[in-house]
């Protein structure tokens, strides 16, 4: 995550069903599903304006980390959260093992 992006606060806005953060009046986001176990990550969208910046990655990051904390196992049905996960292979410890894509990571 950049440097940018540690201060900023995760928040889970649970009316909206996503992860985000703000920066600057924009967005990025995760939509989520979520059971007792589990927490279905299905799509990750930044804002125009937050294109390039590193937004996205790091709602993501922040998103894995605050999954990791609560026990929850992770479904990675997001393209986005599938393909960081596969390029941070130490996240796969808290995707859940039945996962369809489980060995694709």
């Amino acid at each position: 995550m950049k440097p940018e992006f540690e201060g900023v606060e995760l928040v889970k806005n649970e009316t909206k069903k996503r992860f985000e953060i703000e920066v600057n009046g924009h967005f990025a986001f995760i939509n989520y599903g979520e059971r007792e176990h589990q927490m279905a990550l299905v799509h990750t969208e930044a804002e125009p304006e937050l294109a390039g910046t590193g937004a996205a990655a790091a709602v993501v990051e922040k998103t894995l980390h605050y999954i990791k904390a609560s026990g929850k196992k992770l479904l990675p049905f997001c393209p986005y959260v599938f393909a960081y996960i596969k390029k941070h292979p130490e996240w796969k410890a808290i995707v859940d093992e039945n996962f369809g894509g489980y060995d694709q990571l």
